[in-house]
């Protein structure tokens, strides 16, 4: 049996709900990615060029600061990595975190939450930022339970 964890950032909540549904589902170990300082929501207010956000996300070689970074990515086979897709890709901070361990040997499955975008160029952006050793691939857009039910598949398959 392969070890499992679910490994999320969420600067709403929606993320959060998401992945404890899909911890819970496969019954794996759950560990939220956070930023040193928390986002606000005029952090957060994507129309303003100004926010946080949009700037980080307009500097591809931006990385958050990491508030934690116990998340013993040793102990674990495969990674359920989970976000809200911002501007048609993952938040930086998901590059900070992936860039924070050693991922040789792992598989990395994504899913996110998303208001309307799909993944777009997703995988491509994170695989810079992952061990060469390391498998990532597209998982789901988590939006409901059957979404939740297919991500449990998908780790079955792996």
């Amino acid at each position: 049996m392969k070890k499992v964890l679910v490994a999320y950032f969420s600067a709403s909540g929606t993320t959060a709900q998401k992945a404890k549904e899909i911890a819970k589902a496969v019954g794996s170990d759950l560990y939220e990615i956070r930023p040193e300082v928390p986002y606000t929501s005029d952090d957060l207010d994507w129309m303003n060029k100004n926010s946080r956000s949009s700037v980080e996300m307009n500097d591809k070689a931006f990385r958050p600061a990491l508030a934690n970074k116990d998340a013993h990515i040793e102990d674990y086979d495969v990674i359920l990595l989970g976000f809200p897709i911002w501007w048609y890709v993952a938040p930086t901070i998901i590059n900070s975190f992936l860039e924070s361990y050693d991922f040789t040997g792992k598989k990395i499955v994504l899913f996110a939450t998303s208001g309307g975008s799909g993944f777009g160029k997703t995988v491509d952006g994170l695989k810079a930022s992952v061990s060469s050793g390391a498998e990532i691939k597209e998982g789901y857009l988590v939006r409901s339970s059957s979404d939740v039910d297919k991500m449990k598949k998908l780790l079955e398959s792996l």
